[in-house]
């Protein structure tokens, strides 16, 4: 048990009139929003990396913050670290985590030693699962933080680097396996090229899908039965990601034939980078069959990079949450903060503070976006946009056998002269901002 948040109590629903600042307002685990509860729709994780082992550096500062575990380059405080995580997790009342191996163990001597410490604290963990601790939402391996990642994981131009990602990404699937996860992760946060004048594309390419190849057979073979999830992200770190936004991630799936075994874990911030908006994303993702999870964050509009907020605006959850119910909801996937205090958020207090508010904004998006599907209120209109779609002349043009210059007749001996009808986005948008 960890004293780092003495005096905070367990996070009680109080209502929308609550002056409490930890209290939550509108996230109520039980309450039932179309045949589910909030706490089933929304599947809440929290990360341990921003919380446990971020020290509060940027670009240009380091460490702000002071935390008993820091740096948590023994076991004993690999554990303490634990102790303060799980007792988080308590208060919050938050049914998953998501942990890095990297997060939770330092890293050995030697690759036996890393495993052999993980091993270690997945033993830490299940103790405290058992005891009415969260689940494991997924787990990943860290593979981008250590210098001999700086030409990439898979991707990298010396084969003893993959060979080492292929010993690392095993030992954290076992894990993640004997958790009992629901998901495992492969965030590729140096999978991309700096520039071309060393870079061979086309085999990064064929190692990358190789190994992903082979971790699905891994899966199969250990009889994992979570989702195996990428996590596209553009830019940053690398200046050319080969994961770049959901449609990249598709495209390289069909190549490898990997598109109806692995899925995509899709992050609000990464999504700003890539010049797309959050529900954009999320709908691709579930357009193409391969949405699987989200990490709930956002980026400061006014920086170039990605600075995790914790998500603070209803209508952007209601657009997001909207996707995710069209998607069908979350089946082995949840809702995970990917996010992070402010470096001058020094208070234990403020990690509690923080994930409240953002739980609080997600559980008015759900309701918002629930309440649209409900009243038919986007999807009527849409329907009625491409209604002129679903005549059998219509049909008959999209059908095989159907030729250009079949059509090209059809038109022309109709003499078709079409005018174009309004889009009526303005009035579409105060339906989204009525409901919200």
């Amino acid at each position: 048990m960890s004293d780092y948040f003495q005096g905070v109590d367990p996070i009680a629903f109080e209502g929308p009139d609550s002056q409490n600042p930890l209290a939550f307002r509108y996230y109520n685990p039980s309450e039932m929003v179309g045949g589910k509860t909030m706490a089933e729709h929304l599947r809440f994780a929290v990360c341990y990396w921003h919380n446990f082992v971020w020290e509060g550096n940027d670009p240009f500062g380091g460490q702000t913050f002071e935390r008993p575990w820091f740096p948590a380059d023994t076991m004993e405080l690999a554990k303490l670290k634990a102790d303060a995580a799980f007792e988080m997790f308590r208060i919050l009342g938050v049914p998953y985590f998501c942990f890095h191996d990297h997060d939770v163990r330092p890293e050995g001597a030697t690759l036996a030693e890393s495993h052999a410490r993980l091993n270690e604290m997945a033993d830490y963990f299940e103790k405290k699962m058992a005891n009415g601790g969260p689940k494991l939402l997924w787990g990943t391996a860290n593979m981008f933080s250590n210098r001999r990642y700086m030409s990439g994981a898979s991707t990298n131009p010396d084969p003893d680097v993959f060979a080492y990602c292929a010993s690392v990404v095993k030992n954290c699937m076992d894990v993640t396996h004997r958790l009992n996860g629901e998901n495992y992760v492969l965030w590729g946060g140096r999978e991309g090229y700096e520039t071309l004048l060393n870079t061979d594309l086309d085999r990064e390419l064929e190692q990358m899908g190789r190994f992903l190849s082979m971790v699905v057979e891994y899966k199969h073979k250990i009889g994992f039965k979570g989702a195996i999830l990428i996590e596209p992200k553009p830019q940053e770190p690398t200046k050319h990601q080969y994961d770049y936004d959901v449609a990249t991630v598709y495209g390289f799936l069909k190549r490898f034939g990997l598109e109806d075994e692995v899925q995509v874990n899709v992050e609000q911030g990464h999504a700003i980078l890539a010049g797309h908006s959050f529900e954009h994303e999320l709908a691709m993702a579930r357009t193409l069959g391969i949405f699987g999870s989200i990490d709930m964050n956002r980026n400061d509009y006014q920086s170039g990079w990605d600075t995790d907020q914790f998500p603070n605006s209803p209508s952007e959850a209601t657009l997001a949450y909207y996707e995710v119910l069209m998607a069908g909801g979350f089946t082995t996937g949840g809702t995970n903060f990917d996010a992070k205090l402010r470096r001058q958020s020094l208070d234990a207090e403020d990690l509690i503070a923080a994930h409240v508010g953002g739980m609080d904004v997600c559980a008015r998006g759900l309701k918002a976006a629930h309440a649209m599907l409900e009243a038919d209120a986007l999807e009527g209109p849409r329907r009625a946009r491409y209604a002129g779609w679903e005549s059998d002349a219509a049909q008959g043009m999209l059908a095989k056998g159907a030729t250009l210059e079949g059509i090209a007749a059809t038109a022309e001996a109709k003499d078709l002269d079409p005018q174009p009808v309004s889009g009526a986005q303005e009035k579409l948008e105060n339906i989204v901002g009525r409901f919200i």
